[in-house]
């Protein structure tokens, strides 16, 4: 929801120690546009994650108290430390507005900009930074196709990984029906929120990542690149 954009533009994480009775982790990183949330737990272990400060492929990590273990957001992956090789599941987020957020759910709960930080968070401190070409910091995989800020929406089933360009997306009817690892998805496309969702052939929500196509190709060269076609009614 747009409030908590606000915040991540200053903070890239929030840890909820339980969010019912399940303790999740809330991730951004503006420099890659993901926004994710984890399962805190791993191995059987509640962790208790911070922010390192350090990059790897342009995007943030994480490190968790317990261990020190560093960890990629979008990859999910520990790449140093006790849990190296170790990945979080992630928890299916939908983007939305406060608006209709507010609307659907009445009695949410909303993080205080009551931080005992002196910051205007109405400033967007990265204002412009998506219509930029050039990215700012290291990555091992360049992408090529589209502009490096292109929204996706990546999906990952059973090992095989696939983007859904925004502006491919935007050429259907806002439903897409495709096969990744054998198995049947849907894609429902959002243009005025600008958001897209995964579902399993039962309606059950995949984990996907909404991120920029540099930053998810940086972590996925192999990935597929779904491709739409114009509607016939155009």
């Amino acid at each position: 929801m747009r409030p908590i954009t606000r915040h991540f533009h200053f903070f890239r994480l929030f840890r909820f120690r339980r969010f019912g009775d399940t303790p999740v982790a809330v991730t951004h990183c503006p420099l890659c546009g993901s926004g994710m949330v984890f399962f805190a737990t791993v191995a059987g272990q509640t962790l208790d994650f911070g922010v390192s400060g350090l990059l790897y492929n342009s995007d943030v990590l994480l490190y968790d108290r317990q261990t020190g273990s560093l960890w990629s957001q979008i990859d999910r992956r520990a790449i140093s430390g006790h849990h190296r090789g170790q990945r979080l599941e992630a928890v299916p987020v939908e983007h939305t507005t406060w608006l209709d957020w507010r609307q659907c759910h009445p009695a949410t709960l909303v993080l205080s900009r009551d931080t005992g930080e002196v910051r205007d968070y109405d400033r967007n401190p990265y204002a412009g930074y998506e219509k930029q070409r050039a990215i700012l910091f290291p990555v091992r995989f360049r992408a090529h196709g589209y502009h490096p800020r292109e929204r996706v929406l990546g999906v990952e089933i059973d090992g095989h990984v696939k983007a859904y360009p925004f502006a491919e997306l935007a050429k259907g009817n806002g439903v897409v029906r495709d096969r990744l690892g054998g198995r049947t998805l849907l894609v429902r496309f959002d243009a005025r929120h600008l958001n897209a969702t995964a579902q399993d052939a039962d309606g059950k929500p995949l984990p996907g990542v909404l991120a920029f196509w540099f930053a998810w190709y940086a972590f996925h060269p192999e990935t597929l690149v779904y491709k739409g076609s114009v509607r016939k009614d155009e």
